[in-house]
């Protein structure tokens, strides 16, 4: 086992050198097409990012209370809600609460303004967190039963434009990733093949002294997965670069400009370099397996 593993590493480099000009080709090529998927990896987890914190803005529903509501009519509603699995949390928010929320998130410096106003105009209300945007519709219909509720406000149209935005890119790039993947697994073949071709006769006299197909199969497997793994490592190198550029020079404007910071890169880069090592041995264990799968059958 190990003087067959020993065998197939150094007949993987005997041939990776001997045919280096399509190794660099073949090695370019994946690395170019690795960049592009690590560019829509990116833009993925931070899109999701983004979405799921722009989700948070919405999962509240305020069911605005009648001005001449019991306080125990009150009570029974929120321990009702309370009582529901759509519900993460219920809260209720008095006029003059809600009165100074407002001033200080839309108001600012300019809050005195509304110190001239004769009365509050803001009512009462039940705050009702949901456990998933989902589960809106559900609670909304459970309110509508209550009496006492003068209006909800709940953003049933902007949460399900939301849902399907998300689900939408996610599937487009999950698209595009597949075909870049697709890609490189034919370019890895095509390489091997020419190795392929090259040693015909000594497969074909392998065979005949009774060598296995995973024995022979073993350099080119190797020398396909050496093409990938270096691929990834430099793939992965690049994108460290330019993603901790980005991040330091408009991270904080992305972070204004959506309310939602980019996604460390510590993190983002540690789960890359995991994913592109395995799409790069994937790539060229599965493009070398391929190419010489014709010769063996044969």
């Amino acid at each position: 086992m190990i003087n067959s593993l020993w065998y197939s590493i150094k007949q993987a480099f005997v041939q990776v050198f001997r045919n280096r000009g399509m190794t660099i080709a073949s090695f370019f090529s994946i690395t170019a097409m690795l960049l592009i998927l690590g560019l829509f990896f990116v833009m993925m987890v931070n899109v999701g990012v983004a979405m799921e914190t722009a989700k948070m803005d919405y999962d509240t529903i305020s069911a605005y209370l009648e001005e001449d509501i019991e306080s125990s009519n009150v009570q029974v509603m929120m321990f009702q809600l309370e009582g529901m699995s759509e519900v993460k949390e219920v809260y209720y928010l008095d006029k003059d609460t809600a009165m100074k929320i407002w001033k200080e998130q839309y108001w600012g410096d300019n809050a005195y303004l509304l110190d001239s106003l004769p009365e509050n105009p803001l009512p009462n209300s039940i705050e009702i967190t949901v456990t998933e945007l989902t589960d809106a519709d559900a609670v909304v219909n459970v309110l509508k039963t209550f009496e006492g509720i003068e209006d909800i406000k709940y953003y049933k149209d902007t949460v399900e434009k939301l849902v399907k935005v998300t689900d939408s890119i996610q599937l487009a790039m999950i698209i595009v990733m597949g075909f870049l993947i697709f890609v490189s697994i034919v370019v890895v073949a095509n390489t091997v093949k020419l190795t392929v071709f090259a040693r015909q006769k000594e497969i074909e006299i392998m065979k005949y002294v009774g060598a296995t197909n995973w024995f022979i199969r073993g350099p080119f497997i190797v020398e396909g997965i050496m093409i990938g793994l270096i691929a990834a490592g430099i793939s992965v190198a690049i994108i460290t670069f330019v993603y901790m550029k980005l991040v330091e020079n408009i991270g904080t404007d992305v972070s204004m400009i959506i309310g939602s910071p980019m996604v460390p890169v510590t993190f983002l880069i540690a789960n890359l370099a995991w994913v592109f090592l395995a799409i790069g041995v994937a790539i060229g264990a599965v493009g070398s397996i391929i190419s010489i799968r014709r010769f063996l059958d044969t």
